[in-house]
């Protein structure tokens, strides 16, 4: 694709919108599912920026039946060829979806996001968007249709630049396990909270962590509650920001 030469203009837009005096705040934007009636239903999206996998939320999610969207970095896949063979065995559960080449925030000014630099520039935030969907192609999995960038903050004209590519943007309403960062207990809480429509956010690619624990307890407390798991293709997504419109 010649990306460059089709969003010239949006570069170029981009370059205006973050020059000196044109300093743009960055959004965290939200998502949620639409309700259906006589049934609760949550999606369930789970990050997998880098390391390895954590066995413990995989397997929980293939004998439970549970469906999920699993954002996957050009860095992860690299690493772990066993897990995607899984997920791949079994398509009625897991969709992946992009989640970048390198794991770098699709922000378009150079700062540091929870450590994290930035893309830094509107054509790192495409090449970052680019290469996430072709190592996913490489699996042979499908084009992807959602793109979630790492630590899930954006500037404004990134989110423009995104959605220009075609991609939607996914957000999320409960922020499952902080990063990987909280503990076993945390995390069970507040997964098990959901509520019908909500997007759920952890992260499957952190094994010694003990938000992994967590994450397995929170959704069999979910399942015992009879909501129904969806993946984010099976819904309908309503992001702010101008992430799904």
């Amino acid at each position: 694709m010649r990306l460059f030469q089709k969003l010239f203009c949006t570069i170029a837009i981009s370059l205006w919108a973050v020059s000196p005096g044109n300093a743009q705040l960055l959004v965290a934007p939200t998502l949620h599912i639409k309700a259906e009636a006589g049934g609760g239903r949550v999606a369930l999206t789970l990050d997998a920026c880098g390391g390895r996998t954590d066995t413990r939320i995989l397997s929980a999610l293939v004998e439970n039946k549970i469906p999920a969207t699993i954002f996957v970095t050009g860095i992860w896949l690299k690493h772990n060829a066993p897990a995607v063979e899984i997920m791949r065995a079994h398509p009625e559960l897991f969709e992946l979806e992009n989640h970048g080449g390198r794991h770098v925030p699709a922000v378009d000014t150079p700062q540091r996001i929870y450590g994290i630099r930035s893309a830094g520039s509107p054509q790192a935030v495409l090449a970052e968007v680019e290469s996430g969907a072709t190592a996913l192609a490489v699996t042979g999995e499908p084009a992807p249709k959602w793109f979630r960038g790492a630590t899930a903050e954006y500037s404004p004209s990134a989110i423009a630049m995104i959605r220009k590519l075609g991609f939607k943007i996914a957000g999320f309403s409960i922020n499952g396990d902080g990063g990987s960062l909280l503990g076993a207990k945390e995390t069970a809480r507040r997964i098990a909270a959901a509520k019908d429509g909500d997007v759920i956010i952890a992260h499957i690619n952190q094994p010694t962590h003990a938000a992994g624990e967590g994450v397995v307890q929170g959704l069999l407390a979910l399942k015992a509650k009879g909501l129904t798991f969806v993946r984010l293709d099976d819904a309908d997504g309503i992001g702010d920001e101008g992430t799904t419109d």
